[in-house]
């Protein structure tokens, strides 16, 4: 018997993707888990938004402050850094809106109702038509920061649409139009960025405290792998859209 003939063999993954290219929002809101996650994560569709008319802002949780290999590095320099890199990738899309960072502990992030106001005061504030964000349902997801930004991203829509959530904040309560969720194990939407790959690529190298550990990966790595790896995965999440570069997700539009 085959592989292909063996029952307990599972089939290969494919998207099926049901829609593709939003109308562009009148503003944007991608929240992230660290520094140089909503550029890895929508980075393309962020840029091409940007660069039709959308306002654009990021929310950062986490301050960063464990994105190094090296022991020996200053806590308050890393995170004043990765601050400053974070705002220069998102200018770098040409995104002109707000950057945000809730400042959380790195690889400390909660889910809980604090958090989970500070999300929804954001939102009601910025009154995003879409909010991206990591998808918390991932399966065999290690990093927690990106299971409790996902989950917080979903629970701060639900928390500022309705009035009766978090009232002393005095800001007027707003629903967003859809959700978008990065790094689902079953993307259903796809955005052409085939005209912005350059763009993403062009935020990520303003991260570069995350040179050797995130892109590089240590000694015998390169950034011209690391640049390959991306526009592979553009390309081929492209391929599976029927576009040159795509990126995906998984689309919530009942909210």
């Amino acid at each position: 018997m085959t592989a292909a003939q063996n029952p307990l063999t599972p089939e290969p993954f494919t998207m099926k993707l049901n829609t593709s290219n939003l109308p562009t929002p009148e503003r944007a809101l991608a929240i992230g888990a660290h520094p140089d996650d909503t550029d890895f994560g929508c980075g393309g569709t962020l840029a091409k938004w940007a660069a039709d008319g959308c306002e654009v802002s990021v929310l950062v949780c986490t301050d960063g402050s464990k994105g190094t290999w090296d022991p020996t590095t200053d806590e308050t320099e890393l995170i004043a850094t990765r601050q400053r890199e974070q705002t220069a990738a998102t200018r770098a899309l040409g995104a002109t809106g707000e950057v945000a960072f809730l400042g959380y502990t790195d690889g400390e992030l909660p889910s809980h109702l604090q958090a989970r106001a500070q999300v929804a005061l954001w939102i009601r504030r910025l009154r995003p038509t879409i909010v991206l964000g990591h998808d918390p349902w991932k399966r065999y997801r290690l990093h927690p920061d990106h299971r409790h930004a996902g989950l917080l991203a979903c629970e701060g829509i639900v928390a500022a649409r309705d009035p009766k959530f978090f009232p002393e904040q005095g800001v007027p309560h707003f629903r967003p139009d859809q959700l978008l969720l990065w790094e689902a194990d079953e993307p259903d939407h796809a955005e052409d960025v085939s005209a912005f790959a350059a763009m993403k690529m062009l935020a990520l190298q303003q991260h570069e405290s995350q040179f050797e550990s995130t892109m590089i990966k240590g000694e015998g790595g390169s950034m011209e792998q690391f640049e390959q790896r991306v526009e592979t995965k553009l390309t081929e999440a492209g391929a599976a859209a029927g576009m040159s570069h795509a990126e995906v997700f998984k689309l919530i539009a009942d909210l």
